[in-house]
């Protein structure tokens, strides 16, 4: 590693100087730039370009777990040893994680679903349970707000409604949109949070509509609604943190994008299987 570095500054400084300082001898060196690369060398270069490619691809949002299973999908036998040297000799590692902030609103008088998912997130088959929920997005204009509603069987983003108001209206607009694409049988699992929008009269309206069946987190229990939770800050983190929107009709056109183009086709979760959602359903479909 210490001759790499001389070799990548030679043009900068005193070819002698840094041997010194690095404590190695310029013999050394020479004989170093004239050896072939050993096997174990060009094997690591190689490695390197497929990890390099994954973490791009993956809009710089895998680690190293997802890398190692990515390459052995592509049937590539690799440690998770030497996809962490990898990662380490290339200066690759995911963007930053900032927290997320609760804006549920339940401080209102309207009726209150018992909570009847109970935090059974798992062994759903498609279109048995759906979760919801709302955030913002920060823009030039002001805020966007978006709400989107997830299977929890392949954790496909099946609905999503944006506006620069935050009214049921909102949710409303998510839950048809859902709907009327996925068409589910009587009996389906509608689980939010508890918040003004979602016990609102047109939002419970509607679920008596579509044969829903309404549950509710308990009140200010994040983790009743985990997967939605987890579902925004992954979005923030990988995707809205890093720009910043001039305008909302921006904010909307690459929000959808990441969702349809990125999230539900390529991201690949550990949650099921380490495949992508919609991949991950057309299993559960098949089976």
């Amino acid at each position: 590693m210490k001759y790499a570095w001389i070799e990548g500054h030679r043009d900068l400084f005193s070819v002698t100087r840094m041997c010194r300082q690095l404590g190695v001898s310029r013999t050394g060196y020479c004989q170093w730039r004239t050896r072939p690369a050993s096997e174990r060398s060009m094997a690591n270069a190689v490695l390197d370009a497929q990890v390099a490619a994954l973490h791009a691809g993956s809009q710089r949002s895998y680690g190293r777990p997802r890398i190692v299973r990515a390459l052995r999908e592509q049937g590539v036998a690799v440690s998770h040893e030497r996809v962490r040297n990898s990662l380490k000799r290339q200066d690759l590692r995911p963007v930053y994680k900032r927290p997320y902030r609760v804006t549920t609103d339940s401080a209102h008088h309207k009726p209150i679903a018992p909570n009847v998912l109970d935090r059974c997130f798992d062994g759903w088959c498609v279109n048995e349970a759906w979760v919801a929920d709302i955030t913002y997005i920060a823009t030039s204009e002001g805020w966007l707000y978006l709400a989107c509603i997830m299977d929890l069987a392949s954790r496909r983003i099946v609905g999503w409604s944006m506006s620069e108001r935050i009214k049921a209206d909102l949710v409303c607009q998510a839950l048809t949109s859902a709907y009327w694409q996925r068409k589910p049988a009587a009996g389906l699992i509608m689980h939010s949070d508890r918040g003004s929008q979602y016990a609102s009269d047109s939002h419970r309206r509607l679920i008596k509509d579509y044969r829903m069946t309404q549950s509710m987190s308990r009140r200010a229990n994040c983790w009743d609604n985990a997967p939605m939770e987890s579902f925004f800050k992954t979005l923030k983190v990988e995707r809205t943190h890093r720009f910043r929107y001039d305008t909302r009709a921006i904010a909307k056109l690459d929000i959808v994008d990441w969702i349809e183009g990125f999230y539900n086709r390529k991201r690949i979760h550990s949650s099921i299987d380490f495949k992508t959602p919609v991949n991950f359903e057309s299993s559960l479909m098949a089976a």
